[in-house]
């Protein structure tokens, strides 16, 4: 992803108190890298940077605040060809067609939910990124300053969604977004009313919007590299978890892809679908037993667990310890592995 995005950190930490040296070492980057327009980072480290400020800074809500205070035009290319655009219908439009020109190994899209609402939807998509609570709410705090170019700074969303579980401070999303805010979604929405789509952007200029779609263009002219099956699996596993575990064939119509295709592909390479649910799920464990407001009989439920007792037996095969003994562990520092 471009370091444009993580404008304006280092203002943040040290603003939390912060030792930047440190924090920038925990993420494998330097400092002066946070903010240039045309570097690309990795999204891993990206997103592990925001989790370690948070961390360390013992600013839980690191990422809302930083989102927050951000300015469209500190998005750099991405960001100015969305202002630039004639209303804000077409502005939520160029920045999800350009979105994987900016990120990837994520998705972002814009659609309408079930009552009628526009959805404007970002999830990151690699499997191995376990902790982002931090991005997500930081990128929803950028689109709804983006969103406020064009409604007015005192516009809110008629409603926000996180895919993480709640968090201890969960009284400050509300105050930020100034909407109600659910958790535990499939993904990371802000929801708006459709006729707010035509209401024209105050910076439209379609020659620096085509201007910065070129430059945004040529400075990502790489290949995508392809998704793995198993990465697809677990990032539907992930989403489906909390609404109990699912069969192999109800993955398999999520991803549109016949069972029999997943089966062979998993097994070519050397993997199996109860593998993945139980890595999956061990991964998740971990973070949020790190969470210490969430009871253990919520992580069962979102791990898709049906008993409490399931959940503890499943954690001592995983880590030779109890649920409570493994949160103690972690709370002092130490790999739970």
């Amino acid at each position: 992803m471009l370091a444009s995005a993580a404008t304006g950190i280092v203002a943040s930490i040290e603003h939390d108190k912060g030792d930047v040296d440190r924090i920038f070492g925990h993420a494998g980057l330097a400092p002066e890298m946070a903010g240039l327009p045309t570097l690309q980072l990795s999204l891993a480290s990206y997103c592990q940077l925001f989790e370690v400020s948070a961390r360390l800074t013992h600013n839980d809500n690191f990422g809302l605040w930083f989102g927050h205070q951000f300015n469209p035009r500190d998005l750099g290319l991405w960001g100015y060809a969305a202002i630039s655009a004639p209303t804000l219908g077409d502005a939520l439009s160029t920045l999800v067609g350009l979105f994987p020109l900016h990120q990837q190994s994520s998705s972002m899209r814009l659609g309408l939910s079930d009552e009628g609402l526009i959805k404007l939807d970002y999830r990151v998509e690699a499997p191995e990124i376990v902790e982002r609570r931090q991005d997500a709410e930081l990128s929803l705090g950028m689109f709804l300053n983006l969103i406020r170019e064009a409604l007015g700074p005192s516009w809110s969303p008629e409603e926000v969604h996180f895919e993480h579980p709640r968090p201890e401070g969960r009284r400050e999303h509300e105050r930020a977004f100034g909407a109600p805010v659910f958790f535990s979604q499939a993904t990371n929405a802000l929801l708006l009313r459709p006729e707010q789509l035509a209401r024209p952007m105050p910076g439209r200029d379609p020659r620096l919007q085509a201007a910065m779609r070129l430059c945004l263009e040529r400075l990502s002219d790489r290949d995508d590299l392809r998704t793995s099956v198993a990465d697809q699996v677990r990032v539907t596993l992930r989403a489906k978890l909390p609404d109990g575990l699912p069969s192999l064939e109800m993955v398999a119509a999520e991803l549109r892809v016949p069972a029999s295709s997943i089966q062979r592909e998993l097994d070519s390479e050397g993997l199996s679908y109860r593998t993945l649910i139980d890595t999956t799920r061990r991964e998740l464990a971990l973070s949020y037993i790190r969470q210490r407001q969430l009871p253990f009989s919520e992580i069962a439920f979102l791990l898709g667990y049906s008993e409490l007792s399931a959940f503890s037996r499943a954690v001592q095969r995983w880590t030779g310890a109890s649920p409570r003994e493994v949160r103690k562990r972690l709370a002092g520092g130490r790999d739970a592995s």
